[in-house]
């Protein structure tokens, strides 16, 4: 049986994972502690998730990103480089669809 996970970025959300499912064994959003992937990652995706909360201006949010365009690009190589360590990790049984319009 295949398993579908969404992966985007969500302000004041401590992870990127959410399943297609709402009510997903692995909770929504999905808790990665749930996961067969390593500690390594789980540990690089809450980071990213954290990271991610300091894109906007939180005093005013339409605001424009407080991030430097280097930052931004940082942000999504990282981002990117998850993704792949993720759908690797979960392997053929999983499908992970990039949402994260980075």
């Amino acid at each position: 049986m295949v398993r579908y996970l969404r992966f985007f970025f969500e302000l004041g959300v401590d992870t990127p994972l959410w399943p297609e499912d709402m009510d997903s064994e692995y909770g929504y959003p999905c808790d990665p502690e749930l996961l067969p992937i390593s500690a390594a990652l789980r540990a690089e995706l809450a980071r990213l998730s954290e990271r991610y909360q300091s894109s906007i201006d939180w005093k005013y949010p339409p605001n424009p990103s407080p991030w430097s365009g280097q930052e931004q690009q940082l942000f999504k190589e990282q981002a990117r480089a998850a993704l792949e360590s993720l759908r690797e990790e979960l392997g053929e049984e999983w499908k992970v669809r990039d949402e994260s319009l980075l």
